[in-house]
């Protein structure tokens, strides 16, 4: 693996901060007798660090576990289902991101749908549904709104665009997460061992470093913000050890060049102009209390769960384990599917689907040939 750290922006610095996690991480084992637990809760980690090769290389020193920071791989199972019989109806245009086409729902996908001719189409940003939307004003036209801080303002903007335009064809399936509270339910629920986190560089930028005081405050947590770099990567997980090792429960932000500590503010207060906090559903979890973002009542006609009346039934069950996956409790290698009946080209769950899931950056960076 040292091989594709060579391939980084720095492979020299990247090289002696590998050696220091390194030494630092047989510290932590000698004094506690166990490899040192950090969990990434951003999908984009989960990927650059298999990509990358440091997950590879630090497997005997530092136990990296990869936790729900994939959007559409927590995203609950009903949740898709619904997404997909709201493309079966007619007269009407979805428009989606690339990753959600192609996650199996209980009877088929988005991507099946579309070749059995449901206009589905894959866009870059909200606000090309929008635009959509203007210029076929005899189809409704909805957007899937998945996503966490990173991408909710940007679900905002689109529909700050719609309401000002005063377009009526346009409206938007929400299903979206927020960070904190599912820390809190790893934390709670205690279901894996995790020392410190590495937080995510993307969220941070809009939540600011101040939003993670409560896992000093209320749990005696560290946590470091990250970039994706190898060696911010590095860095980010070098300071983390250290505040293990120090005993030290703090908030580093090792991202200031972008993160601040209020973060941004204009982004926060587009949030809270047209969202409201709601109950949401996770994959292999249920429902987490106040866990995700939905339509404050005043913008009902751009909510697609009020204007269509979606009705799914319980989920088939398969023995994937994305579920279990993405709360750290096992790796990929441990479900029976993976790299057997479950591959990127045939996917049985999200975490093979994702660019961010786990599932997948395994497949593609860390199997066993």
């Amino acid at each position: 693996m040292l091989e594709i750290l060579n391939e980084s922006s720095n492979p020299e610095l990247s090289r002696k901060l590998l050696a220091k996690v390194m030494n630092l991480a047989n510290l932590y084992k000698d004094k506690y007798g166990r490899l040192p637990a950090i969990m990434e809760v951003c999908g984009s980690h989960t990927m650059a660090l298999a990509r990358t090769g440091i997950k590879k290389s630090l497997k005997d020193h530092v136990k990296l576990i990869s936790g729900p920071g994939c959007p559409v791989c927590v995203t609950d199972q009903k949740s898709i289902d619904a997404m997909i019989q709201l493309a079966e109806g007619e007269n009407r245009i979805i428009c989606t991101f690339g990753d959600m086409i192609r996650v199996p729902g209980t009877k088929r996908s988005l991507m099946e749908a579309k070749t059995e001719g449901r206009e589905i189409r894959v866009v870059y940003s909200p606000v090309d549904a929008v635009e959509i939307a203007k210029k076929h004003s005899d189809k409704e036209v909805v957007f899937l709104g998945i996503g966490f801080e990173t991408t909710i303002p940007v679900l905002t903007v689109a529909l700050k665009m719609a309401d000002d335009e005063g377009i009526t064809n346009f409206s938007m399936w929400l299903t979206t997460k927020l960070v904190e509270p599912i820390i809190r339910h790893l934390l709670e629920s205690e279901v894996v061992k995790i020392d410190g986190f590495l937080l995510p560089g993307h969220v941070s930028i809009v939540l600011g470093k101040n939003s993670y005081q409560y896992l000093v405050d209320e749990y005696q947590m560290p946590g470091v913000i990250s970039g994706f770099e190898s060696v911010e990567m590095l860095s980010s997980i070098y300071k983390l050890l250290q505040l293990l090792l120090q005993e030290k429960a703090e908030i580093i932000n090792d991202h200031r060049s972008i993160v601040t500590d209020k973060g941004n503010q204009v982004a926060q207060k587009l949030m809270e102009t047209y969202l409201t906090l709601s109950d949401e559903a996770w994959r292999g979890i249920g429902i987490i209390k106040n866990s995700g973002l939905d339509l404050r009542e005043e913008y009902a006609h751009l909510n697609a769960k009020k204007r269509f009346n979606m009705t799914v039934g319980e989920p088939r069950k398969t023995a994937c384990r994305c579920g279990e996956i993405i709360r750290g409790i096992i790796t990929p290698e441990e479900c029976s599917l993976f790299n057997k009946a479950c591959t990127p080209l045939h996917p049985i769950g999200p975490c093979m689907v994702s660019s961010e899931g786990t599932c997948a950056a395994h497949y593609q960076y860390m199997r066993e040939e």
